[in-house]
């Protein structure tokens, strides 16, 4: 069962994967020309995170605005794969990559240089409406990719992904099944709206009835608020809102925010 998947990989229960959003990378055009200030920033994230608590990361080029669509260039993906292998001897947890806004086959290259045990892919099946366009699924080559490079990987797939649309409306518990049967992704992510928004507890249960095998990640919008509501549905979280300063998004990371967070996850296990 992929619970079981879950609880191997993280060694806990409810695992709590904290967000490192990382600042703008080589060839954005908000990068600081300077990739050690950006390996600082992340370094302090990841410092609070770890000491408030979490269970995993999950490295991400957040500030890489406007987004590719699919692939990135040759020099995000350096300074990525370089940053994160700066941190390396510092991460205590299992973590992970995930290249916005769908270059799977980059996220999947970058965890093998670097160690990761698994990556974020958006969109993973189907076709989405974003603002980057219409994203298209590559899970056959980056299940192909993954299985030349790195059998281990595990691969944490979105259904109808934030920020987006499917391009024909689908019942959310089929494309999770197709995620899941079809796409071979290892878990399903299930969000909200946007970044920050909760996710609906009335889709969260049908894709749990129609996968109730596999893991389900909640991927936006937990807080200590809704948390009770919405734990007895998923397998794990990924926070990153909820963790940062003033619960701004833009922020750095609170290493109190993470501690009284992650107290309540122990309460509710």
């Amino acid at each position: 069962m992929q619970q079981n998947m879950m609880k191997s990989l993280f060694l806990c229960n409810i695992p709590v994967i904290g967000m490192v959003h990382l600042k703008a990378l080589p060839g954005s055009p908000f990068f600081s020309g300077k990739l050690e200030e950006v390996v600082a920033a992340a370094r302090e994230d990841v410092f609070a995170l770890q000491n408030g608590g979490v269970n995993g990361l999950l490295f991400e080029n957040f500030n890489d605005v406007p987004f590719f669509p699919d692939t990135v260039p040759a020099e995000t993906i350096a300074g990525f794969a370089a940053l994160v292998a700066e941190l390396k001897q510092e991460i205590s947890l299992p973590f992970g990559i995930n290249v916005l806004r769908n270059d799977g086959a980059a996220a999947v290259a970058i965890a093998t240089a670097t160690g990761a045990q698994f990556i974020r892919v958006n969109v993973f099946n189907g076709a989405t409406v974003t603002d980057q366009g219409v994203l298209q699924s590559k899970a056959h080559a980056i299940v192909r990719l993954k299985h030349r490079l790195n059998p281990e990987l595990k691969i944490f797939a979105d259904v109808q992904v934030k920020h987006g649309a499917p391009l024909i409306k689908r019942p959310v518990a089929e494309e999770a099944q197709e995620l899941i049967e079809r796409s071979c992704a290892d878990a399903v992510i299930c969000s909200g709206t946007m970044t920050g928004a909760p996710v609906d507890r009335a889709e969260l249960e049908q894709i749990k009835k129609a996968v109730p095998k596999a893991a389900i990640i909640l991927g936006s919008g937990v807080d200590a608020e809704n948390i009770a509501s919405l734990l007895s549905c998923a397998d794990a979280m990924i926070v990153g809102t909820a963790f940062k300063k003033d619960g701004k998004v833009t922020a750095q990371v609170d290493e109190a925010r993470v501690k009284n967070f992650m107290r309540l996850i122990q309460e509710k296990e």
